[in-house]
């Protein structure tokens, strides 16, 4: 990290002062109004923002708390222990935590030398975001925009050791530096940042953890992934061979962690590539139906039809007239 950024982070704030002086703790009306600990996004953010930086509070013990509103926490210097619905986790120097609505959070005190930056945004920022991350429809992007806007509740956090990617920590950088320092035109330069970082994020989901146990992510993350990869030609027997695992336990799996079946994940992901090319090619249907895996012809029409209230000639047609 720039070395006036880092700096200008590590000056002991007001509320540091007090607690070194030892006349207090962490002072709940800085962060709520309510009796529960849920830090309360409106004392944190000017109205009308939908994001704000604030350096973590050092040399105390933040207690069990949760958030209303998306928390990024990016480690600048030193480390931080979190414990998260019961999980320790240790944050470094380059590593970023993404907190949702449902997790809950205590933080162990932190020395004058541990710097991190925390994130205050509302789910709404992420908007922009997720519309940078293409016309193609990605599995896996539903998957991080669920977790990340509260919809996928059994996961909690997401947690990207990514200190060696250096396009990642030049893009955190770039948004602590423009809302630390109030520049102009931050909100769009922020809410366009964060699509290229969550966008070079998902080249390195090997680098995740989440609030749910490793197993299931990457049980989740192998089958989502296949989908992308192998949506033509892929079947449920040949990823169950692939990963080693009984085809009826799998099939069980799978609609147990995605709330839909193998089949029903294969038919979305096709429905939304063929909807790609509609718009983004000149093939024909025809050509289109075979290119995502269809071999009937009937059935793709009724499905499609299904699914967007008009014939594929009629929805191209449609986007060719916005």
């Amino acid at each position: 990290m720039h070395q006036e950024l880092l700096k200008a982070l590590s000056v002991i704030t007001e509320e540091e002062k007090v607690i070194l002086s030892g006349e207090g703790n962490i002072d709940p009306q800085i962060y709520t109004e309510k009796k529960e600990w849920v830090v309360d996004s409106e004392k944190l953010l000017q109205r009308g923002k939908l994001i704000q930086v604030r350096p973590h509070t050092r040399f105390v013990k933040f207690p069990k708390h949760r958030h209303n509103y998306v928390e990024v926490i990016y480690m600048c210097q030193g480390t931080t222990m979190h414990v998260i619905n019961g999980e320790e986790v240790m944050l470094e120097p380059g590593d970023l935590l993404f907190l949702n609505q449902h997790s809950e959070q205590e933080i162990l005190p932190a020395g004058e030398r541990d710097i991190a930056v925390n994130f205050i945004i509302l789910p709404e920022f992420f908007d922009t975001a997720f519309s940078m991350m293409g016309a193609e429809e990605s599995m896996v992007k539903e998957f991080l925009a669920g977790t990340l806007c509260g919809r996928e509740q059994q996961i909690s956090y997401l947690y990207f050791h990514v200190a060696d990617v250096l396009p990642i920590q030049n893009l955190v950088e770039n948004m602590v530096w423009t809302i630390f320092y109030d520049l102009g035109n931050k909100r769009s330069c922020n809410q366009i940042t964060m699509g290229l970082l969550l966008l070079q994020l998902l080249n390195y989901m090997d680098k995740m953890e989440t609030g749910s146990s490793r197993f299931d992510m990457e049980l989740t993350g192998n089958v989502l992934n296949y989908i992308e990869e192998h949506y033509k030609n892929g079947s449920l027997s040949e990823l169950a061979s692939l990963m080693n695992y009984d085809v009826y336990w799998l099939s069980r799996e799978i609609r147990k962690r995605t709330g839909k079946t193998y089949k029903e994940l294969l038919q979305a992901k096709r429905m939304n590539q063929a909807v790609y090319l509609l718009g983004s090619s000149r093939l024909s249907v025809t050509d289109i139906i075979e290119s995502v895996g269809y071999d009937n012809t009937s059935y793709f029409y009724r499905k499609f039809r299904e699914r967007y209230g008009m014939s594929p000639k009629e929805y191209r047609q449609k986007i060719l007239e916005k």
